[in-house]
């Protein structure tokens, strides 16, 4: 489990291919963390997707991919120099400073526009149309991830649902918000809480 509070800003030193043909990868990644304090086998949050360290020296680590995964997230994106959000996962006892964060990847959002907003910056992230029940004012999500609270939520009339985040300076600095643009795609996980309530709804609407 995570929290959504990024903990180090990565990036990706090298992308190798594990099975000719298929889309499966290795990614090592470089960071700041102490290496010698993470275990083999640790779970990191990598841009939002749980993965798992099968190496590791100083300043870096390595992760292997799936095909699955890569084909349901933003990994097929990355390549050398891209930059990665980073947070470890969860001790007893750590503080909870965001919401809790699972590392599974429910759909890719994409940013569809950018503006300041006073002291911060406004993003408008187009959501997947099978995500869009799960999202509410008010409510948390999780953005490469970045745990993040909803302002509004507006269904377009094309089909479309977009939703606004505001993003403070010190989130711009220390996360990949930095570096987005429209077009941008974002690994997006839904609220567990909005998606308890959304099943127990369905099974009493059935």
């Amino acid at each position: 489990m995570f929290t959504g509070i990024i903990t180090d800003l990565g990036s990706i030193a090298a992308v190798i291919e594990t099975v000719p043909g298929k889309r499966d990868r290795k990614f090592r990644i470089a960071t700041a963390y102490d290496m010698a304090t993470v275990d083999d086998g640790a779970s990191i949050a990598c841009s939002g997707a749980c993965l798992t360290v099968i190496a590791k020296g100083k300043g870096w680590f390595e992760v292997d991919v799936s095909e699955e995964t890569i084909s349901k997230t933003t990994l097929a994106d990355w390549k050398a120099g891209t930059p990665i959000n980073l947070e470890r996962s969860l001790k007893l006892g750590d503080e909870l400073g965001g919401h809790m964060v699972s590392g599974h990847v429910d759909g890719v959002a994409e940013v569809v526009a950018i503006r300041p907003d006073g002291a911060s910056v406004r993003y408008d992230i187009g959501v997947p149309g099978t995500l869009a029940r799960y999202v509410a004012a008010k409510g948390s999500v999780a953005l490469d991830g970045v745990s993040l609270t909803v302002n509004e939520v507006v269904d377009r009339n094309d089909g479309s649902t977009v939703f606004g985040v505001n993003i403070i300076p010190h989130t711009q600095a220390v996360t990949t918000f930095g570096h987005l643009q429209v077009g941008s795609r974002l690994n997006m996980e839904i609220d567990q809480m909005a998606r308890y309530v959304a099943r127990i709804l369905s099974h009493k609407e059935s």
